[in-house]
């Protein structure tokens, strides 16, 4: 698995928009790709973490090159500013579940 992960830092006064679109708009979106297997969206205080768990580099390869730009460009249109993105790529050694 590669787990791509955002960090948003969002202005207070966007808190509530940026939720709604995330939730509403881009992760099923995003989802809609069938690039990922799974995502979570977390919050801490005006901070955001979005993770998606893709099944291998080469898929997420391919939602890179596809279909992120176009993705992105939805995001940037509806926050030109307010909100700072990071991006980064893991790639998972191993995972735990509970039984």
């Amino acid at each position: 698995m590669i787990t791509y992960e955002i960090t948003a830092t969002v202005q207070p006064d966007l808190i509530e928009t940026y939720e709604s679109y995330m939730i509403d708009r881009h992760i099923p979106h995003l989802m809609e790709t069938g690039c990922f297997a799974s995502a979570t969206f977390s919050r801490n205080s005006g901070r955001y973490r979005i993770r998606y768990e893709a099944h291998d580099r080469d898929t997420l390869t391919t939602y890179l090159k596809d279909h992120a730009a176009r993705l992105r460009d939805d995001f940037a249109a509806h926050f030109p500013t307010g909100v700072e993105l990071s991006r980064d790529t893991w790639d998972v050694v191993t995972a735990f579940f509970s039984e």
